[in-house]
């Protein structure tokens, strides 16, 4: 087996978890599930409630619309898709409302939501219908990892603007064993109101979104300073 087979796969699965994270994330670089983003991330713990009730539901669409893709006909392919991901978000709504049963009433009617969420569909679509399994359930988890990255940060982000808290209640709506996670950031805090409003939110993703343009330009600037210094030490 060549070098080159053997580095083959090891690239695919890094573009796959850095396009998912990083390069070309749900919210920072598609700008797509904004409204569950805007609405539900008032604390860092709703947040990841979202985005790991997200990523199964990306996981085992990303995995069945790859096993089912050589069965589907392009007329039908998209509501099948439909189908697929809201029988699993079905699922999850159930089992939030079993096990997580206070979580589930704090995040509501944005559950069923997940439904409508364009990233699941389009992934569905644009990848998993074009790629074997693995690889689609692998697309799935890194793009819900960096939806929940998203959701968490903002969440994050306004909770400790607007309470001076982190993961406030994370072990009443997760369990018990995320009590580890709260954190007081800021002892005797009055709080700010505008943070944890829907104003704020909209506040607190154009710096985020601003900032994530900044670091992709230093990135940039980086690679092509290093390239000009290899192509100099070359010649």
């Amino acid at each position: 087996m060549s070098k080159d087979t053997e580095t083959k796969p090891k690239t695919q699965w890094g573009r796959i978890a850095s396009d998912g994270f990083w390069n070309n994330n749900v919210v920072f670089a598609q700008s797509l599930a904004l409204c569950p983003l805007l609405a539900v991330t008032g604390t860092a713990t709703n947040g990841l409630g979202m985005g790991l009730a997200t990523t199964v539901v990306m996981i085992a669409s990303g995995l069945l619309v790859a096993l089912i893709r050589g069965q589907v006909t392009p007329e039908v392919r998209i509501p099948i898709f439909i189908l697929v991901i809201a029988v699993l978000v079905t699922l999850v709504d159930l089992g939030m409302n079993a096990w997580l049963h206070d979580l589930h009433k704090v995040l509501g009617l944005f559950i069923p939501l997940i439904v409508t969420n364009c990233a699941i569909l389009g992934r569905a679509e644009s990848f998993a219908s074009r790629n074997p399994v693995l690889p689609s359930a692998f697309d799935g988890l890194m793009m819900g990892v960096g939806f929940t990255f998203a959701l968490v940060m903002l969440g994050g982000l306004r909770e400790i603007i607007g309470s001076g808290t982190l993961f406030a209640n994370a072990s009443l709506l997760l369990g018990e064993g995320m009590s580890f996670l709260e954190v007081t950031i800021i002892p005797e805090y009055r709080g700010f109101l505008l943070a944890i409003l829907p104003p704020g939110g909209f506040i607190a993703l154009g710096f985020m979104l601003a900032a994530k343009r900044l670091i992709d330009a230093r990135i940039a600037e980086v690679k092509r300073r290093s390239a000009e210094s290899g192509t100099e030490a070359l010649a």
